[in-house]
């Protein structure tokens, strides 16, 4: 197989009518449909439930229908699902320039100048930020400022020092960069975070191809119920079908869970418009996963790993070559740790995956190994791996997902797991009334053997 750079875009893309992206969720979570495509490749099967089977497209392969509700029927009993718990901030702020003009800021991720996005978010009384700026050749100079009065927020249950003040926010252009604007904002009162200046003046960011505003339902089902940390721009979305329901159902039938972060970056909307893939730079976004959760997937890598949304699989599959680069190089330093964008496959120009082919369990073992001889807790990093046709999964066996945008990397990592099969499932979803994109129904991926 070629290398993923040398992938052309156009072979990943399909017709999608506006009519199926899913402008709402539906009313209950885990009522959204669910496509199972292949099978567990373990001794014990899950028992299907008894939805819909076919074949389709008449080459062979068979898909079911179920429910989010279900979907423990469709799991083998033992594995463990992983899901990633960042949390949604309100990155979209509307500031006014001093002639009265609106100007849109909208937060990517903060300065490099701070280690991770956690403590970007507890800064206070000021913060530096990588912003898109909306009507950016309207603001010359100055600072343009955010006033939310003290009624809009005397509810709110931060402490604060003087409740009955109203939040003022300022923001300076400190850095044109070339893709974004550095901007420094500073605020008062003082002692409020900046997580909680977000949450008090900001908005939530809707996928642009929602093409609608934000409405007060969408601060709830734009989270999944387990969102911790705040961090992400975009919602993992394939967690926003699961439910307190559900996770009682899985633990009754011996399902773990386990959580990892990653902080979705606005790249997860960037569109290709390189013809091939080694002309796009894919984007880097954090992630932070701590001891215990590395010590329980080396607990479960032989029973069964299910990421749930393409950001867990991401992180996951990450921490495998950040293993390896422990095993490689015992010594490294934490600020080695990265994973740039073709390292799985040798290299932007290489043929091979890696010189040599360690397994899940011996790459684990080293990072945990690699932790405590640092005295670590956590990993926290930046990962920019892409994952498309051709790439080896070394930790996850299945992904519980949406259903993903025309020539965009989501659907290249789509093909990784189930090959040219992603035509003919993607095409089944067309046909049977299946919802798309973030607030859409979903599926379970087995990954393809062959």
């Amino acid at each position: 197989m070629k290398h993923p750079s040398n992938l052309h875009i156009e072979d990943f893309n399909y017709e999608l009518p506006n009519e199926k992206i899913a402008k709402y969720p539906l009313e209950q979570r885990d009522q959204s449909k669910l496509l199972i495509y292949g099978a567990p490749q373990f001794s014990e099967t899950a028992e299907p439930n008894s939805g819909e089977t076919g074949p389709v497209s008449g080459n062979g392969i068979s898909i079911r229908e179920s429910v989010y509700a279900n979907i423990a029927d469709e799991l083998p009993q033992g594995s463990l699902l992983v899901f990633n718990d960042t949390k949604v901030v309100e990155a979209r702020l509307l500031f006014q320039k001093p002639t009265g003009g609106i100007i849109e800021l909208f937060c990517l991720e903060p300065s490099d100048q701070y280690g991770d996005i956690t403590t970007a978010m507890l800064q206070k009384g000021s913060v530096q930020w990588k912003c898109l700026v909306g009507g950016a050749k309207k603001w010359k100079e100055g600072a343009v400022f955010l006033e939310v009065a003290a009624s809009e927020h005397s509810q709110d249950s931060f402490d604060r020092p003087n409740p009955q003040k109203p939040l003022k926010i300022f923001a300076n252009k400190v850095e044109i960069l070339s893709d974004c604007f550095l901007i420094e904002f500073s605020w008062e009162p003082a002692a409020l975070s900046f997580a909680e200046v977000l949450h008090l003046a900001g908005d939530i960011p809707l996928p642009p191809y929602l093409n609608r505003e934000t409405e007060e339902s969408d601060k709830e089902r734009y989270q999944t119920i387990y969102a911790k940390h705040d961090g992400s721009v975009a919602a993992p979305t394939a967690g926003l079908h699961f439910t307190s329901s559900v996770f009682e159902k899985l633990a009754k039938k011996n399902i773990h869970k386990g959580y990892v972060t990653l902080h979705v970056g606005a790249g997860t909307f960037k569109p290709v418009k390189a013809a091939q893939m080694k002309d796009h730079e894919m984007h880097a976004e954090f992630i932070d996963v701590n001891r215990a959760t590395i010590e329980q997937l080396l607990a479960h890598v032989a029973l069964g790993i299910i990421a749930v949304g393409t950001t867990s699989l991401r992180t996951l599959e990450s921490l495998y070559w950040i293993g390896v680069k422990t095993l490689r190089n015992p010594s490294i330093a934490a600020a080695d740790l990265q994973v740039s964008q073709w390292e799985p496959y040798g290299g932007a120009d290489s043929e091979n995956n890696t010189a040599k082919v360690y397994t899940a369990e011996e790459s684990l073992t080293a990072l945990l190994h690699w932790m405590q001889q640092n005295n670590a807790d956590r990993i926290i990093t930046k990962t920019q791996i892409i994952i498309a046709p051709g790439y080896i999964f070394r930790i996850i066996r299945a992904l519980v997902t949406n259903f993903h945008q025309p020539q965009s990397t989501l659907l290249l990592l789509i093909s990784a797991i189930v090959g040219d099969d992603w035509r003919s499932i993607y095409d089944y979803a067309l046909k049977h009334e299946y919802r798309f994109l973030s607030y859409g129904d979903g599926s379970i991926l087995w990954v393809n053997p062959a």
